[in-house]
């Protein structure tokens, strides 16, 4: 049994409580245990009329501040606010590698730098003939080493390097033109079947967008965004050849080991800044043919041995 004395408190306890969840218009301030005030005269009548409607009881609700939230949406600080994004995945030291590899091939003295697409057509041609010549050098650069391109360009421009010129070409001519490049054969087809349809459709220049460009018959991806970029001077991707592939995953520059090109290329550029597009490739092209060879690179006089994934294992 229950002394008085705590029975009394627990009568004061359940009072407490009732009070506090019905408190109506009348109750002071939370926690007070003054009495409401009487109605005044016509209040009596209102609460005569509205007694049999339930009271809503309005709670409180307390808003949970999380640390990255503006204390006051009207402050100045949260009108400059940006929302948080998570941080976009880099390789690690790819800045300072770029820079090694900047300043070993300061000498532009490789292959690309003297035979590469940029220097394999006719300065003084018309515009139209200038940018076939650049598509065509790409078609005949796959899978062959530059200084057999330059000598097949040399060869095709002596005899007038235009798309009407290659149409009347007969294929064995332009065989033992283009030899010994790689796939000869299946170039000369492929120049034949192209040069028709920029004949016919573009009135003998080249497209002017990587989709279109793509579409032609021995033009892939790598030659389209060079194309685009020596042809049309648009930066439109980064051009990923057998050189870049290579390179980009024994540094790391990509999240995982890619297995093509392609996937070179998107990896690539989900991250690395767009105004290095245009300069990466033959930056890291010249840097594959003199340095980072694909059998046997020469680790021991690259800068970035001590960076490289791959040569820690060398």
């Amino acid at each position: 049994m229950c002394s008085p004395q705590e029975a009394g408190m627990k009568a004061v306890g359940v009072k407490m409580v009732t009070r506090s969840r019905s408190r109506g218009p009348g109750v002071g301030p939370r926690g007070s245990w003054e009495e409401a005030a009487p109605p005044q005269r016509g209040e009596a009548a209102a609460d005569g009329r509205q007694n049999h409607r339930p009271v809503k009881r309005q709670r409180k609700v307390q808003r949970l501040r999380v640390a990255y939230e503006a204390a006051d949406d009207d402050s100045e600080e949260a009108k400059g606010a940006k929302p948080l994004q998570a941080p976009a995945w880099e390789p690690q030291d790819w800045r300072q590698q770029l820079a090694h590899i900047r300043v070993m091939r300061s000498g532009k003295d490789a292959p690309v730098d003297q035979l590469g697409v940029e220097h394999c057509y006719d300065a003084s041609a018309p515009p139209k003939v200038r940018r076939y010549q650049v598509l065509l050098s790409l078609m005949l650069s796959s899978q062959t080493k530059d200084q057999v391109t330059a000598g097949a360009m040399q060869r095709l421009r002596a005899r007038g390097l235009t798309v009407d010129s290659i149409l009347q070409t007969d294929d064995s001519t332009l065989g033992a033109l283009i030899h010994p490049v790689g796939f000869w054969r299946t170039k000369v087809k492929f120049i034949k079947q192209t040069s028709a349809i920029l004949q016919q459709h573009y009135g003998g220049d080249i497209p002017t967008s990587v989709p279109e460009l793509v579409a032609l018959p021995g033009v892939g991806p790598k030659m389209a965004h060079l194309a685009m970029a020596v042809a049309w001077g648009t930066v439109s991707g980064i051009a990923v050849d057998t050189h870049v592939h290579r390179i980009a995953n024994r540094l790391g520059w990509t999240k995982w080991q890619t297995k093509a090109p392609e996937q070179t290329r998107a990896a690539l550029e989900e991250w690395l800044p767009r105004e290095l597009w245009g300069e990466i490739n033959t930056l890291l092209v010249g840097f594959g043919q003199q340095t980072c060879l694909p059998v046997h690179p020469r680790c021991q006089t690259c800068l970035n041995r001590t960076l490289c994934p791959a040569a820690q294992g060398l």
